[in-house]
Formats: C-alpha cells, structure tokens, sequence
C-alpha cells in the first residue's frame, strides 16, 4: 500500500518511518525542504495517483487552523473514493466541518486520535479511529501498521462516527492529565516530609506488582532517574486545549470530572509568577485576622498589570 503523510514533524516523521519498517510505502510532504519527499501537496497527490487505487493521505499537523487549511488545499486535488486521515490532535466538533468540504467532491474522511508520543516509532501507536466502516476498512493496513503489535483490539479501535475519534483521544487525554497531577502530588509529598532518603528509589518500586504500576509512572521514573530532584525543570506546565475541550463536555453532559478540573487549574497556576487570587486571599487574611503580608520587592508582582 502507498499512502501520503503531511507534516513530518516528530510525530509524523516518526510514523513514516514506522511505516515504512513495516512495508507501507510512504511519500511525505512538509515545508521544511530537510525531510520532505515531494514540493507540494500537488506533487503528492500526483505521486500517489500514478500507483493506482484510492489516494490515501493522513495529515499530521498541528490542530486548528493548520489542519483545516490543509483539508481545505487538499479537497480540490482528490476526488471519489478517495481517502483523508486527520491524525493530529483536532477538536472533534472539526470534524463533521472536514469530512463535508471532502465530500463534495466524493472524498472520505476519518479522524483518527493517535496516543504513544515519541516512543510511538519503537512501540506503536494506540489508535481511535473515527468514520465510515468502508472507510476505515480501506485504511485498515495503515492501522495495523501503526498500531503496537498483538491483537488489532489491543491498541486500536473504530470508535463510531464521524468525530468519535478524537473525542475518545480527548476523554483520553482528560484522564491523563488527571493520572499525571496525582504523581506529581505524591512525589512533592515525599519530597516535603524528609522521611524518605530516595524518592526515586520509592517511585521505581513501585513499577512492578503495585497497583499504581503504569507507563507514565516508568516515565516519572526515567526523568527522575536523569535529574533526581528536577532542579533542571521550571514548575510550569502548558496544556494542548484537550483537557479544557474535555471539562467543556463534562459541563454540557453533566458529568462531574472534578479530578480533572483541578489538574487543569493546577497547569494554570503554573503559569502565574504572581498569583492575583493568592494576592487577595492575603490581602483578606491581613483585614479580617491581622495576618501578616508579604511586600512585593522590586521582581515580584510582575506576572500580572490587572
């Protein structure tokens, strides 16, 4: 099978090479001269039909405008039969707008949520895969291809419709962001108690037989392991938008994601060198209990002009 891949970024120049290892052949296109195969998104399309068959093209650039403008380059180039995979981290309300523009011209669609990161290339990607089953049929060796090896439901899955895959790649995302701010409150609290002689130590007991045992805890354990104390890492965490896209959902439906909720506000702190509510709350504290303040010296309260 010959299929085109756009963006050839980490994630993306990782999954051609995958492919590639595993007998899919792959033409991609990227702006960046350095990795691409192709001068333009025509050339790739031109490259593709001249194997024969259904031209299949998986984008893998960033969300948002990104994607959309790509979609939007590609529709006039493909026409029936043919195949787009949106494999980047799109908000899945995009995807009924994606999958409409492609069908126009007879072009199908699938949005397809992809988790494994870096490591992806090495150990497989775990696939959502949301469309039409003909579709996703057609798309099937790619899937394979990616995928971790083992069995097909161990990995990958054909969520529903239109939009079912990056919404289960969102919920996803949501329930990480809730398993990663729980280690990190374990590991601040045995750094603060003074009991513990090896946090790491501890943290990599706990990889085998404990029920917390999971691959993002091997990865606390591998940072941990290159700087025991992260000295070298600023307390400041950004958030790619699927956890806010996850706790807008849980509002709509009524479905309480506290743990969620406080991850996210926890990255937003992060962010503030100055917090403004922490400022009122000792402003409250010295006006009803006549608790002491703390004066902003000549670098503090800079995170903040309102």
């Amino acid at each position: 099978m010959h299929i085109g891949l756009v963006g050839l970024g980490k994630m993306g120049g990782n999954m051609r090479a995958r492919l590639r290892d595993k007998g899919i052949e792959v033409t991609g296109y990227d702006p960046n001269p350095d990795v691409t195969d192709v001068a333009s998104l025509a050339e790739l399309v031109s490259t593709l039909r001249a194997a024969g068959g259904p031209v299949v093209v998986w984008v893998m650039v960033p969300s948002g405008k990104v994607t959309r403008d790509t979609v939007e380059a590609l529709a006039p180039l493909l026409g029936d039969g043919d195949l787009v995979i949106d494999g980047g981290n799109s908000k899945w309300t995009d995807d009924a707008i994606n999958a409409s523009r492609l069908g126009e011209r007879g072009t199908n669609y699938l949005d397809c949520g992809v988790s494994g990161g870096v490591w992806g290339r090495e150990n497989g990607y775990g696939l959502m895969v949301g469309g039409p089953k003909p579709a996703v049929e057609l798309a099937l060796p790619v899937f394979d291809a990616l995928r971790p090896d083992g069995p097909r439901e161990e990995g990958w899955v054909h969520a529903g419709g239109v939009g079912a895959g990056h919404y289960a790649k969102m919920v996803h995302n949501g329930i990480e962001y809730g398993l990663m701010h729980a280690y990190a409150e374990g590991y601040e609290l045995l750094e603060a108690k003074g009991i513990i002689t090896d946090v790491p130590a501890v943290f990599k007991a706990w990889t085998r037989g404990t029920v917390v045992r999971s691959w993002l805890l091997d990865l606390l354990v591998r940072a941990l392991e290159e700087d025991p104390t992260l000295k070298d890492i600023r307390g400041y965490a950004q958030d790619s938008g699927e956890g806010r896209w996850t706790l807008e959902q849980a509002i709509e439906n009524a479905v309480p994601m506290p743990v969620l909720a406080a991850a996210l506000f926890a990255r937003f702190a992060s962010r503030q060198e100055d917090s403004p509510s922490i400022k009122a709350v000792a402003a409250l504290r010295n006006q009803f209990g006549g608790h002491a303040v703390e004066h902003a010296g000549p670098t503090s309260g800079t995170g903040s002009t309102h």
